[in-house]
């Protein structure tokens, strides 16, 4: 007996430790960037990634598109480089820069080997992208064309027109809801990513998370160095809380043979407490994939679609609860009418307790396989860092996962998902 019960605390011990979130580290740089850091010594790497409060959303009025440009374009010329030289002197030390924009940052990332001869040169190129990024005239033509002409072909896509139509009905009187248009970026200036860059790209509005072979005085540096030529500003103005729109259902017609339909509101922002209740009945209902109720009733019982997702897509504010899918478009009212059905009994309802126990085996049997390498580590940590979320999130993860209850899920989807304010939007139907 007693050797049974050592066995069963040495497993819930291992237990604890596969569910273990890194150690993160937390300071103020002196130069007013936030600094977030996970040493890890298991493999010669370093991850770093910067992120800004430089997203879509930033957008002045009437310059949608130039928050994408501008970070599009960071690395495409600096102070001494061209595009071309900064690409060839990343592969000299095989380290790899990329970048990217949502609606609430704009983020430059980069792996390097951990060896000083390496590291050093790649950080050196680092430092130049984000504090003397020149926007050369000829390039800034190129991208400019590129993008006019991405956004136009993306208008003759059903997925990409029903995208757009989607947005815009949610958020109607809100940033979330300005998108790029092919004459908005070409009204577009270099001298506004000039002014943009100067009003965004600053150490305040910046989040810096480190993660690899390297030790904490050497983090520190490392992020006063990379952050100390940002221009300094104030704090950071907060995006508006988004209204809740109105009930409307849209029809766009369009030749595709398929139909692409989209369902939603904005329900859910960084850091509400609904966010388990919210996501872990969203399982059950249409994010477990086939053994989703929506993947159920639609796909395998009567043939509608091929494929049908719900998710939240939690931002700065409340960002949107979508459900969608593609169909026949002599089965578009069909699966319309089914896939509100099965909302609707879930609201009602909740999942089952077997459901629900299914949902919670999945999400902390497969956590772990959201830490197993340093880059995602890195995005885990970035996203912590960027929206305060609390140190132990990771840590605690499965814990908040397995104490989630059906009154729990009920409760948060009668709170944040309410059919009188769900937008609809249907491209190419009958």
């Amino acid at each position: 007996m007693n050797l049974l019960k050592l066995l069963l605390l040495c497993l819930g011990f291992v237990a604890q430790m596969a569910y273990a979130g890194p150690k993160i580290d937390h300071w103020l740089a002196a130069s007013g960037a936030r600094v977030y850091f996970v040493e890890n010594h298991d493999l010669p790497i370093l991850d770093v990634q910067v992120d800004f409060v430089a997203g879509t959303a930033y957008d002045p009025q009437g310059k949608a598109g130039v928050a994408a440009l501008t970070q599009g374009l960071l690395d495409m010329g600096v102070q001494g480089m061209d595009e071309t030289q900064i690409s060839n002197r990343l592969a000299d030390v095989g380290a790899q820069l990329s970048g990217s924009v949502d609606m609430d940052r704009a983020s430059l990332s980069l792996r390097t080997l951990s060896a000083a001869d390496k590291r050093v040169p790649a950080l050196d190129i680092l430092r130049a992208v984000l504090v003397s990024p020149q926007f050369p005239a000829e390039v800034f033509d190129r991208e400019k064309a590129r993008t006019v002409a991405s956004l136009k072909e993306a208008l003759t896509r059903p997925e990409a027109i029903a995208s757009k139509a989607f947005w815009a009905a949610m958020y109607p009187a809100h940033a979330y809801g300005r998108q790029a248009t092919p004459e908005s970026v070409n009204a577009l200036s270099r001298a506004d990513l000039e002014a943009f860059y100067r009003s965004n790209y600053t150490a305040q509005r910046s989040v810096v998370t480190i993660v690899g072979d390297l030790s904490r005085a050497q983090a520190e540096t490392l992020a006063q160095q990379l952050t100390s030529g940002l221009s300094t500003s104030s704090a950071t103005v907060a995006l508006e809380v988004p209204q809740l729109p109105a009930k409307s259902e849209q029809r766009i017609a369009h030749p595709a043979a398929q139909a692409h339909l989209l369902i939603g509101l904005p329900a859910l922002k960084r850091g509400d407490p609904d966010y388990f209740p919210l996501v872990v009945g969203n399982y059950s209902l249409g994010g477990g994939g086939f053994v989703s109720r929506l993947m159920k009733e639609v796909r395998e019982k009567r043939g509608f679609a091929y494929s049908v997702h719900s998710y939240f897509q939690p931002l700065a504010q409340p960002g949107p609860f979508e459900i969608g899918l593609q169909t026949k478009k002599t089965q578009a009212n069909d699966a319309l009418k089914v896939t509100r059905e099965v909302l609707t009994g879930f609201l009602a309802e909740g999942p089952s307790a077997a459901e629900l126990q299914a949902a919670k085996q999945n999400m902390v049997g497969s956590f772990p396989l959201r830490l197993d390498s340093n880059r995602k580590i890195l995005e885990n940590v970035a996203l912590i860092g960027f929206y305060g979320l609390p140190l132990d999130y990771l840590e605690r993860y499965a814990e908040n996962v397995e104490k989630v209850t059906v009154a729990e899920i009920r409760a948060a989807f009668a709170r944040q998902v309410r059919p009188e304010n769900m937008v609809t939007v249907v491209v190419g139907g009958e």
